[in-house]
Formats: C-alpha cells, structure tokens, sequence
C-alpha cells in the first residue's frame, strides 16, 4: 500500500468519527438483521420439512408462518432504518468537512503562492467531497457485515453439516482475495479518473472568468476544443473505471455460483447415495436450510463487491481535496475565536522591510524603517506604482516581504490567522461586492449584525444619502464588483465594513477615492471619529485627507522619507 493511500486511509477513519451515533447504528442493524436471517431460514425450512416429511397439518404450521412473516417484516424495517442512518451519517460528515474546507480556504491569504485555482478548488468542496457519500453510507456497513457475517454463518452451519460448513469457509476468503487483487488496479484508474476531473473543472472555470479576454484575442475556438479533449480523457478513465468495477463484481459472483453450486451439487449427490460423506442421514429440513443458507453467505460479500469502488472513489477523492487544498484538519477558528481586547490599538514596526514586484523582477520599497505608535494615525503618500498598496497588504500579512515587520512586537508570522483578521481591518483600492445586497455587503465585515448596526455603519460611510434614492433602499440589490453603482457610491459601500469591526488596525488604501471635497471632508471627518484610540495608516493622494493625520510618509526613490506637517499643509508633497 502505498503512503498516499495509507494517508488517505487514516484521514477517512478521522473523518468518520464525526458521523457520531447514526454511522455505528447503520453498522449494527444490518448484523442484527443478518441473526434474524437465520432465524428464518430455519424457521422456513422446518414448516416446509414438516409439511413435507411429516405431512402436518397447514393450521397447526400458521404460527410459524407469521414468524417468517414478522421475521422477514422486521429484517425490511432495520435494512431502512440502517440505510437512512448511513446516509444521515454520511450527509453530516460531508457538510462538516465542506465547513472545514471552506473556513481553511478563507482563513489562507489570498496571496498565497499555493493558492490553488477557483475551479480545483470548488470541484473539491463540491464533486470530491460528494465523492464520500458512497463510502460512509454504503461501503462501511457493507464491509462490517462480510467482515463477520459469512464467518458467523459459516460457524452456524459447520456443526450441522462439515461438508457444507468446510466448502463455504473454503469458497468465501477466495472473493476478497482476488477483489483486493482488482482493487489495486481500481485504485489507480480511481485516482486518476480524479485529477482527470480536478483539471477539466479547474479549466473550464477559469476559462469561464476569462471568456471576455480569450474573445478579443480570438482564442475562443482553440479552447473550446482544448475543453473538449480534456472531456473526452476524463471520459475514457471514467469508462476504465466502470470497468475494473464491473470485473470485480463479475469476479464475486464467479466464485459465489461455484460455492452455491457446490453446496447443491453435494446436497444432491448425498440424497440419491451416491455420496456417503455424513455419519447420519440428511434430512430434508437440513437439507433446505443449508440451500437457503448458501446464497446468503456469499450475500455479504457480493454486497461488499457492489460497493467496492466506492471506497477507492473516497480514497481518490480525499487524496485529491489535499493535494487542492492541503490536508484535512478537524476545524479552523474563525473571527468568533479570536483573543480579547480586539479593539486595542496596535503598534506597527518596519524594520529592514523590502517588498518586490510579485514577480521579484523589480524592488518596490527597500529596508525601510518605520515606528508607529498605538493610536498613531500616518498618511502614506506618493505616486501610483511606488508600493503604498503593496505596504498595506504587507502590514496585513498578505504580501510576502523580506526584513521584519512586527504588530504589537510580535512578528506578523507568529501571530494567528485568525486573530490578525480580528484585530486588522484592510480597504484595498477595488474593494470586493459581491451579487446581493447593500446591506448583505456590508454585513460580511460580521455577520449576523443586527439590522440597526448595519443602518448605522451605512450612514456614517454616508451610504445612506444614495441609498434612499435607490427602489429597495439598503435591500437593493447590485451586480458583481458594484455593478450599478459608481466607483464612489461602491468605495463607500465597502467602507461602511469598517465600521461593524472593533479593529486595532485600520489600513485604508484610498478611502476616498472618486468623492468630491466636500463628501471626501464628511467621511474622514467619520473615519477620524472611529479611528480615535486606535491605530490608523492610511495610503492617499490627497493632500487634504494627509493634512488631517498625524504624520505623514511619502515613498520616494525605494524609502520612505518624512513630510513635515507644516510643508504638507501648504500642500507641498
């Protein structure tokens, strides 16, 4: 076995445990149902042993048939139930690790070298995690019951009759031995059958976001024939594995005929004396027991063969969603968790800081040199391209740096993810809306916010004044990225975030960008009120917003240089 395999092992016996109770009953029902089998078979098998070779009477029998009826109403109702629960069980574990995997992706930075692609990344929540279903619904009760029932029928039989007991304890370990065989081969064309599809799905996603771009450059025909390739492999493997999975069950049903047909050939040949293997004579009701019994040995195990690929489906699955989104933990903390004193100011240490172009081709800001205070509000100034953005996003931990930058005297690396998130608060310059809301985008800086905070972080990112002129106020919906509002109304949109978090860390990059003077006065008027006792750093080109802050740097020639507050007042920057 392989260590990818063992791996995947391991991670789907943890991801079992969150079934709770529903799984281990979905287990249990099926072998109780397995005792009750027996129960009437036997049962069968001495009214009909009875009716024949001691020719009793039908009334006298009655009771006995009402005892195979309830018998076989009550194996029908734990067969149900078991199913209802393994699907239960098997629906909680999927919607536990979708939560997971989603509160994993978000917690990441988004400007993470292995940040994996929208459409990898969706195919695994969604078609890899579904991809467990069969396994925890079915493939786990199957192979407890052809784990133990075939041994507890054979230990039943084996005293009644050791012929039929020695050809069944003979004839069964035979079918997973060569199952185990076709499963290696399985497994394989399982796991590649997955990559196959993580790749198509990840491609045609991506493709999808980027249909405007390929349309201008006329490469629509050329990727569309690309999808189509990469959908007639995904194709082939599929039907590879279809078919694996029907020779495995072919392969079962081979070696239960020959035991079946064992057992009915010997039962035969001993009731005509040509066999005289059996120290007494067979009688009928031994006889039709042992019949009804033979397939119901094997029964097991051909229910195991039918769910067999299933359990290398889940393997491939598992392996694939950690290879998309790394490995599988039992949980991530998310803002709710986050330490106390959230809206304590933050004090922010540069030292020796250099950051790069993404592609490390050209030096934006290097070893600069930065002290600010808790509670220190600074203006960073300076033409577009120079790293004011990329300063910002490096302060927040979202932009690999080179030197040191520590919050509160604790390099950024050691802090949480999500307790960073918790005390910080970043506005970037094309802050993200989504397609819902005004209020339900505002509301994403906490959700569950009441409608009242809501109401009141809108006005004072003066949301309100252009939202009252809309049909359906707050409720109105827009389109992705703010379409249907101006580059203005969608900043504001975004900055009303700000004021639902109890941040320590404000970072606001162009917060009023696209207003007019007097709009621009009115929202740092608000935004100097919020930020009074915490920590505020704001990039700007305007001067008049700069002029209201503490201090003031500006990025000149790759450092940072300070402006004095009495040459910015005239403007001069």
């Amino acid at each position: 076995m392989t260590k990818q395999a063992k791996s995947a092992g391991k991670t789907l016996s943890r991801l079992q445990r969150r079934a709770g109770a529903s799984l281990w009953w979905a287990i249990a029902l099926p072998l109780v149902s397995g005792g009750l089998l027996v129960w009437q078979a036997a049962t069968l098998a001495h009214v009909v042993g009875q009716a024949v070779e001691s020719r009793v009477e039908l009334t006298a029998l009655l009771p006995s048939l009402a005892l195979i009826l309830a018998l076989m109403g009550a194996r029908a109702l734990f067969s149900g139930i078991g199913d209802w629960l393994g699907t239960r069980g098997a629906e909680a574990i999927k919607q536990a690790l979708r939560q997971d995997l989603l509160a994993g992706l978000l917690a990441r930075s988004p400007r993470r070298q292995d940040q994996p692609h929208s459409g990898a990344a969706v195919t695994a929540i969604i078609d890899q995690v579904e991809a467990l279903d069969g396994y925890f619904a079915r493939y786990i009760p199957a192979a407890a019951q052809a784990a133990l029932l075939p041994l507890v029928f054979g230990a039943i039989i084996l005293p009644l009759d050791w012929v039929a007991g020695t050809l069944f304890l003979v004839s069964a370990p035979l079918i997973p031995l060569f199952m185990a065989l076709v499963g290696w081969g399985a497994q394989a064309a399982t796991d590649r059958q997955a990559q196959a599809l993580s790749r198509l799905s990840g491609r045609f996603a991506d493709r999808l976001r980027g249909l405007l771009t390929l349309k201008l450059f006329g490469r629509e025909a050329a990727e569309t024939d690309g999808i189509m390739l990469a959908s007639e492999n995904l194709r082939r493997r599929t039907l590879r594995v279809l078919g694996i999975a029907f020779l495995s069950s072919a392969v079962l049903e081979f070696f239960a005929a020959l035991g079946v047909a064992g057992v009915a050939l010997y039962l035969g040949l001993t009731f005509i004396d040509f066999l005289h293997l059996r120290s007494s004579p067979l009688t009928l009701e031994l006889a039709l027991f042992l019949l009804l019994m033979a397939p119901e040995v094997y029964n097991p195990l051909r229910l195991l063969a039918a769910h067999y690929h299933d359990r290398a489906a889940a393997k491939a699955a598992v392996a694939e969603i950690e290879a998309q989104l790394g490995f599988l933990t039992d949980g991530v903390p998310t803002l709710s968790d986050a330490a106390p004193c959230l809206g304590r100011a933050l004090a922010v240490t540069l030292s020796g800081v250099t950051l790069r172009t993404p592609d490390h081709q050209r030096v934006l800001v290097e070893n600069i040199e930065l002290d600010i205070a808790p509670g220190q509000h600074i203006a960073l100034l300076g033409p577009s391209g120079q790293g004011k953005s990329t300063l910002l996003d490096a302060i927040a931990g979202l932009r690999t740096h080179e030197g040191d930058i520590l919050l509160d005297g604790k390099p950024l690396g050691d802090w949480p993810e999500h307790h960073l998130r918790a005390r910080t608060f970043l506005l970037t310059q094309r802050p993200r809306l989504l397609h819902a809301s005004l209020a339900d985008n505002i509301a994403l800086a906490r959700p569950g916010a009441s409608r009242r905070d809501i109401e009141t972080a809108a006005e004072r990112a003066s949301v309100m004044p252009f939202a009252a002129a809309l049909p359906y106020g707050l409720d109105t919906i827009i389109g992705e990225d703010g379409l249907g509002l101006s580059g203005g109304q969608a900043q504001r949109v975004a900055l009303a975030r700000l004021f639902l978090r109890d941040a320590g860390l404000i970072l606001l990059d162009e917060p009023t960008a696209h207003l007019d003077p007097a709009l621009e006065a009115e929202i740092m008027s608000a935004l100097l009120a919020y930020a009074r006792g915490r920590t505020l750093i704001v990039a700007t080109h305007s001067h008049a917003a700069a002029a209201q802050l503490d201090k003031t740097w500006r990025i000149a020639g790759q450092s940072l240089v300070p402006v004095a507050i009495s040459a910015k007042r005239k403007g001069v920057a």
